[in-house]
């Protein structure tokens, strides 16, 4: 990494293609437009690149995407000048996605397969087979409680969190429903509290109920479309497109719980770049767009103005069609710790496992949707019963480690399993507001079919009085 030059006391914006290794990551300071820190090599598949805790930076590698075997996922500390952190999975790795708290790391493969590991150990907890095609996006809730996950074919897949990090019931499928309503390729995934929405080359933007899969609106746009973001109120859409254009639509709550649903009115166009859309964030300055034309345009959205544009280029040369990445950090994390953070921040990350345990591979469990791999029970929930976990725990004992790193796991498991009734106690809260909506529904299709059933009937009634007349008109107007 190259000295870095602080600035104002903001945000930095990290930038990545997927052509050339040689590009790597651009890091710049968003209040000054100075570029603070190079990766001399990095390039990431679409929605490959994730800001970590707010303090690593993790990409996956896209030299071998798409290829038979053998996979890299690299991991970067912000606050440190070192090489990063090289991990080998068993297959390439396409998009990633992490929990809010960066404990968990999700990523899909081409083959359709999905990884999720604990990030501080580098656990792979669980290995399954989620789609037919290859995985494009993926996305946890808002909760963390579900993971989201797109593919080539159209299809969307939600997952449930508490059922993947079960060590009793491994035969439990996570899968909730799947949804496919797109005809093309995902190409983009957000979530709020009680929806998410999804876009597609099929020129639609989707609003499904979170709990449910119950589709709510779809909004069709003339082009194709690559990116969506929501604005922090949660009141505006906005959707780029294939050729560079950025549609703004706005979203209305509706009365008592109605979800969100589209405006019916043109949406407001931002048109400034030169290629496709591949990535929008919305920083503290503004919108952020980033293009295959090289550049990252800063957005003043009330007037349609571009403040500042980030050229991504590597020296004179012009690519085009690079696939640009892009996430945000907090300039604070790029500086070094000081002594008295690094006593209570004991946050870190390890090389992720290429395989699972070997005594859950020895029983039997297969890495399939249906009888998920190997969960590694010291950490997870705090299953500190199971005699492989007590035999880990002596052999390290054995081996010298010393008494503080012990420590930390036992803080650990805690910390996991009270995470997991949680997610327990989110999951009965959901149930119930799902049979409430489902009662009302019910309800409501009652009411509006007896409201059908006499409008049908009056109509019917009006017509029998109305028709002897015509009748009698019929012989005066053949006479005419």
């Amino acid at each position: 990494m190259e000295e870095m030059k602080m600035g104002v006391v903001g945000q930095v914006l990290a930038v990545c293609s997927d052509k050339s290794m040689g590009i790597g990551i651009t890091v710049w300071d968003m209040e000054t437009g100075d570029r603070v820190m190079h990766i001399p090599t990095c390039a990431s598949p679409p929605h490959g690149l994730l800001c970590l805790n707010d303090r690593f930076l993790v990409a996956s590698q896209v030299s071998r995407y798409r290829s038979v075997g053998g996979g890299s996922v690299f991991t970067w500390s912000l606050n440190k000048s070192q090489s990063p952190l090289r991990s080998y999975p068993i297959e390439a790795i396409g998009p990633l996605a992490s929990t809010k708290d960066g404990v968990y790391l999700a990523g899909g493969s081409p083959s359709g397969n999905v990884y999720l590991w604990q990030v501080t150990r580098g656990t792979l907890l669980k290995t399954w087979f989620a789609h037919r095609k290859p995985l494009n996006c993926m996305t946890f809730s808002e909760d963390d409680a579900l993971l989201i996950s797109g593919s080539e074919d159209g299809m969307i897949c939600v997952w449930c969190m508490i059922s993947l990090l079960d060590v009793e019931n491994f035969n439990n499928s996570p899968l909730l429903y799947c949804l496919v309503d797109h005809v093309s390729s995902i190409t983009g995934l957000l979530t709020t509290t009680s929806m998410f929405i999804s876009s597609s080359l099929d020129c639609t933007c989707k609003a499904w109920g979170l709990i449910s899969g119950s589709p709510i609106q779809t909004q069709e746009y003339s082009i194709g479309i690559t990116a969506i973001v929501l604005d922090p109120t949660e009141e505006h859409l906005f959707s780029g497109s294939i050729d560079g254009t950025i549609f703004i639509n706005v979203l209305h709550i509706g009365l008592e719980e109605d979800p969100f649903i589209f405006a019916e009115d043109q949406p407001v166009e931002l048109k400034g770049h030169n290629g496709s859309i591949t990535a929008m964030t919305f920083s503290a300055l503004g919108l952020l767009s980033a293009s295959t034309d090289c550049t990252v345009c800063l957005w003043n959205v009330a007037s349609g103005v571009i403040m500042r544009r980030f050229d991504h280029r590597k020296g004179k040369l012009n690519p085009t069609h690079h696939h640009l990445l892009m996430v945000l950090a907090s300039i604070s994390s790029l500086l070094p710790a000081p002594n008295h953070r690094r006593v209570f921040n004991q946050f870190r990350v390890s090389l992720l496992g290429k395989f699972p345990e070997l005594d859950k591979l020895s029983r039997g469990m297969i890495t399939t949707l249906h009888s998920c791999p190997s969960l590694e029970e010291n950490h997870t929930l705090g299953d500190s019963g199971s005699t492989s976990s007590m035999n880990r725990q002596i052999l390290e004992m054995q081996q010298g480690q010393s008494p503080g790193a012990l420590e930390m796991k036992v803080d650990i498991n805690i910390e996991n399993r009270i995470w997991a009734l949680s997610m327990a106690k989110h999951v009965i809260e959901m149930n119930k507001h799902l049979q409430s909506r489902l009662l009302d529904m019910m309800q409501m299709r009652l009411f509006w079919g007896a409201e059908s059933n006499s409008t049908s009937a009056k109509k019917s009634k009006k017509l029998k009085v109305e028709k002897p007349p015509l009748e009698t008109e019929k012989p005066s107007q053949l006479q005419g």
